[in-house]
């Protein structure tokens, strides 16, 4: 609902941009993110655009970068499994 408030509050010639990790939620089991939410539900509409970085654009430590891949690797081989 938070994410739903905040995005209907743009403005006639007014521009948007909403950051986030969605791999970063604490949120309990079986609830999900706004930002999750809205990536799903906003995904064909016209107008607006979804930007997704990967472990090629950390430009932390180099470990950082590895570290990222693990994750987005699990999370893909979790996802192929469902």
């Amino acid at each position: 609902m938070q994410m739903k408030m905040f995005v209907t509050r743009l403005g006639e010639n007014s521009r948007m941009i909403v950051t986030g990790d969605p791999s970063q939620v604490d949120l309990p089991a079986g609830q999900t993110s706004g930002l999750a939410e809205a990536l799903r539900l906003l995904a064909k509409i016209e107008g607006i655009e979804h930007v997704a970085f990967t472990h090629h654009d950390v430009i932390r430590h180099e470990l950082v970068g590895r570290i990222v891949a693990a994750y987005d690797d699990a999370g893909a081989r979790r996802e192929a499994k469902e």
